[in-house]
């Protein structure tokens, strides 16, 4: 099963992934794991993404692209992964197509948990982690027994800067951008579902297996 997966800034990608890897047996592979393994491993492309993240520039389209080929071409992939974090641009997307029709692939689906932005800011700006052990809480959806203190070590709660609203507002904007001609290039190829992520955990999940079995 060949799985692109699409959805903003805590709209629950992270948990149907693993959900998903457990369900079909196959590696979750984001952008940012390929980078640091390229760069742990030490290959040339993994070398020359370092040089640029280094001196702070962005990588490359054709390094990524070629990281993207170096992973997928890896055995654990041969019975199918779930990409996540990668294509972000149309172009991404074509050296997306050509890399696979090389290693021989095709995605059975892209599949985009949507959640209104209104929603999704609610749901970052609540989260709060805790400053000793990093466990995470949510004022609304999982809060802490006392309000500013983690339950499992009385460490101090705080709010990310990531997680402020206009913060969020901004990645959600650039995400929104950035997706909407990806959404339309796979919907003419005929391959994408889009979720709606407001739905209980097992629901979203139930409908993301639904669509990749066609039904």
């Amino acid at each position: 099963m060949y799985i692109l997966l699409m959805g903003p800034p805590g709209a629950g990608k992270g948990t149907q992934a693993e959900k998903l890897v457990e369900k079909f047996e196959i590696p979750h592979i984001s952008t940012g794991d390929m980078f640091r393994a390229a760069v742990k491993e030490g290959t040339e492309l993994g070398k020359q993404a370092k040089a640029c993240m280094d001196a702070g520039q962005l990588v490359p389209d054709s390094v990524t692209i070629g990281i993207v080929k170096e992973r997928l071409a890896k055995p654990d992939c041969k019975q199918g992964f779930i990409l996540d974090g990668f294509p972000r641009t149309i172009e991404q997307a074509d050296a997306l197509d050509r890399t696979l029709a090389e290693l021989g692939i095709r995605l059975n689906r892209v599949i985009n948990i949507s959640v209104p932005a209104a929603d999704l800011v609610s749901r970052a700006t609540g989260r709060r982690i805790c400053k000793s052990c990093g466990a995470t809480y949510h004022i609304i959806f999982k809060p802490a027994t006392l309000t500013d203190k983690c339950d499992k070590c009385t460490g101090d709660l705080y709010q990310r800067d990531d997680d402020r609203e206009e913060t969020i507002t901004k990645r959600l904007a650039v995400y929104s951008a950035q997706t909407k001609p990806l959404v339309e290039y796979y919907q003419d190829k005929g391959l994408y579902t889009e979720i709606d992520g407001r739905q209980p955990i097992d629901k979203v999940l139930s409908d993301i297996v639904a669509s990749l079995r066609g039904e």
